[in-house]
Order: structure tokens, then sequence, then C-alpha cells
């Protein structure tokens, strides 16, 4: 277990304001994660979700890696990329996004419910035609368990990867810790254990094809302000962190750029695993552990 990195007050200040505005976006409300005391989340404080996604970096490369599966997959594709707004404005999707993330971890059960049910709403008036001519639906089961699967594999795959290994017991209960959520959001067959991940990923495999969407997704995150002040500096450096945790063989069938080599793989690791011990007492998990009555640094312990 990492133990907390202590900041000089000042710097953490900063941290912290930098953190939070990266979750605020213009016209969502704030989400308190401090309220209402004693409320659980949907994934358990003393699991291995909790812990996972207390980190910046590689919640960053993780959801980069899911989204690079997401717009592989032809519906997927369509309904994300024509009916979203990243294109247009893409740092507040990604702040949304970034919101989204943390309540369904951390937020109380009735915030989170009612979160992913608004999100729901949404989906069902996303619907169209593949250019292929494939009809698709944003609110189709298995569209949903596929990226309710890209997301839980992104984020624990960066973690594992960069942080620290996660063993095949770790693994398993970071996807069962996630089913409560997946079946809010309406997906029918998300995977419940690693096994499971495997043999989805086997089904879907074939489907996952290059485009252009993928190339002008990857330009647009090397452009906005993603990350706080010098952490923009390795920015590019963590896009090409997430290609790395893909599949093996799907990053060159994909079309892109080469994976990490040993030098940039450590660095990103050392970034990742200094990220790992900072505990930001404003951020969503440290309001959270308050909320059910826990230390700041119980995630640290």
């Amino acid at each position: 277990m990492s133990r907390p990195l202590a900041l000089p007050a000042p710097l953490r200040a900063w941290v912290e304001g930098e953190a939070g505005k990266m979750l605020a976006s213009p016209g969502v409300p704030p989400v308190d994660f401090a309220a209402p005391p004693g409320e659980p989340a949907l994934a358990p404080a003393d699991g291995v979700s909790w812990r996972v996604f207390k980190n910046p970096l590689t919640l960053f490369v993780g959801g980069v890696a899911a989204v690079l599966l997401e717009l592989a997959e032809p519906r997927v594709r369509a309904g994300v990329w024509e009916f979203s707004d990243f294109r247009r404005d893409p740092l507040a999707r990604l702040q949304r996004t970034g919101l989204a993330a943390m309540v369904t971890v951390y937020g109380a059960r009735s915030v989170a419910e009612t979160m992913i049910a608004g999100i729901g709403r949404q989906h069902a008036r996303v619907h169209g035609v593949t250019p292929a001519g494939e009809p698709y639906r944003a609110d189709d089961p298995a569209l949903l368990s596929w990226v309710q699967a890209t997301a839980g594999y992104g984020f624990m795959e960066a973690y594992s990867r960069f942080v620290r290994p996660l063993c095949a017991a770790e693994r398993d209960a970071m996807w069962a810790e996630g089913a409560p959520a997946a079946a809010l959001y309406g997906a029918d067959r998300p995977p419940a254990d690693e096994a499971a991940w495997r043999a989805l990923y086997r089904e879907w495999e074939p489907r996952l094809e290059p485009s252009s969407a993928i190339g002008e997704f990857m330009g647009v995150m090397a452009r906005v302000p993603a990350l706080p002040g010098a952490a923009r500096t390795i920015q590019p450096l963590l896009l090409r962190a997430a290609v790395d945790v893909l599949p093996d063989g799907l990053a060159a069938r994909l079309g892109l750029p080469a994976r990490l080599g040993s030098t940039s793989r450590a660095l990103v690791r050392a970034a990742a695993r200094a990220a790992d011990r900072v505990t930001l007492r404003n951020a969503p998990p440290a309001r959270a552990c308050a909320r059910l009555g826990l230390a700041a640094d119980y995630l640290y312990r």
C-alpha cells in the first residue's frame, strides 16, 4: 500500500484548486460527495475500485483507452461521435465525463442513481444508422455492456500497468464492484470477472476497425488542456500510455502510434505512482470518505 505524499500547504491548495476545475463544467450543478452523511456508494469503500479511481493520471490514461475501444466499434462510434459535443467543446465533455465517473464510484447511492437515470434519458434520444447501414441505439443493452466493459478494462489496466499490478482476485473484485452501476446504466451483460471480460472481448474484437474518428480524437486530446498546470507537459506521453494498455495487436490494427519504450514507460509509471500518493482533501475520494466517517487518508492505508 502506498503512503500519502505530503505536499507543502500552498502547493496542495493549488493542486486541489486545479483538480476541482477539471470536474466543474458550466451548466452542471456541483456534487457534494460528503452528503448525505453515512450513505454508501454503489461501489464499496473497502473495495478495489475506490483505490483505483483515486489516481487522476491513470484515470486519464484508462479513460482514453476506453474511448479508443469504443470508437473502434462502428455503432458505438456513430453514437458517440455524431451526437456528442466532444469536437465542439472537448473540455466541457471531459469535465462531465470525469464527474460522472466520480459520482458512479464515490457518490452517495441516491445521487448516483439520479445521475445515471438522467444519462439514460439522454441515451434514449440517440439513435441512427452507421455509414455501413447498421442501425444503432445508444440505449441498446449490448452496446451499453461494451461501453461499461471498455471503461472497466481501461481504468483497471492503466492502474495495474503503471501503479501496482492487480492480482487476479483484485481484478475479479473490481469487475464485480462495477455490476450495480452497469445494471443501472442498462447493460445486459457486463463482465462479472476477468474471464467474462476476455470472453466479451473475443466476441467483439472482430468488429473493431480503424476510423478517421480515432485519429481526430487523439488529435483533440493532444490539444485540449485536460490536465492541470505542469501536468500538461506529460499529456502527450499519457496518450501514448493509453495506446500501451490496449489489448495486444489492436493498436497496430487501428493505426495508432507505437507503444511506449522502456524509458517512457518508466516515466509514466513514476508519475502515476507519485499521483497515487497525493491526498486531495477536497477531491471526491476524500470527501466520500468523510461522508462515511473515514479518514481523508483512508485509501492510502
